[in-house]
């Protein structure tokens, strides 16, 4: 499958200054900016840069930044899902996974998320894609933000809405391990019925497993 990547950018306001927020960043563009200290939820920020870096370079591979100036303070990135995971074993090429979303604490509650998933699906070759995102309570940062598990799950829920993102129903292990826990899924318009019915397979497969 051809991945056509289209740049989009946008710019909102801010307490704190200007945010421009764009992508698909190209991997060099994303090595040449400074990444932010604070964004360490999924390992110390130089290896998660470089990890970026690598993303951008697969051929669906994508990441938009949320900048300011010339640091990035947050980013959303689009991939293969996991080889491990259920989500890779129907072997989908129009498949891609929601891979992790993070933005520094002190640009929260100011729509920065939710302007990245917007900004990630002004891109019209999204439309060729089942784009899905697997929510864990134990990745959400609950001490940080003081809410429970609930509350984080209504701003993710409300925040993954905003790229048009909507809950569905799965018997995977992990998921079903907690209430908290989700799926979400966006299936583009020009997703064809087959890869619908291959996804709800990978949605249920442990249903004849009685």
């Amino acid at each position: 499958m051809e991945h056509k990547k289209t740049y989009n950018a946008k710019e909102i306001k801010t307490p704190h200054g200007n945010i421009i927020i764009e992508g698909p960043i190209t991997p060099e563009k994303l090595a040449d900016l400074e990444f932010h200290e604070d964004l360490v939820a999924f390992r110390p920020p130089a290896q998660q840069h470089k990890a970026l870096v690598e993303i951008a370079r697969l051929p669906e591979g994508r990441i938009i930044i949320a900048r300011h100036r010339h640091t990035i303070i947050g980013y959303v990135t689009y991939l293969y899902p996991d080889p491990l995971e259920r989500w890779s074993e129907g072997k989908m090429d129009n498949l891609i996974e929601l891979g992790a979303i993070e933005v520094i604490s002190k640009f929260r509650g100011c729509s920065v998320g939710k302007n990245l998933l917007v900004v990630s699906m002004m891109d019209d070759a999204m439309e060729d894609f089942i784009i899905i995102t697997t929510e864990y309570y134990w990745h959400w940062d609950l001490k940080g933000t003081g809410l429970n598990v609930w509350e984080y799950r209504k701003i993710m829920e409300k925040m993954m809405n905003a790229g048009g993102l909507e809950y569905y129903a799965t018997d995977d292990p992990e998921i079903s391990s907690h209430p908290a826990n989700c799926l979400m899924a966006k299936i583009g318009k020009r997703v064809d019925t087959d890869s619908i019915q291959r996804f709800d397979q990978l949605r249920f497969m442990n249903r004849f497993m009685y």
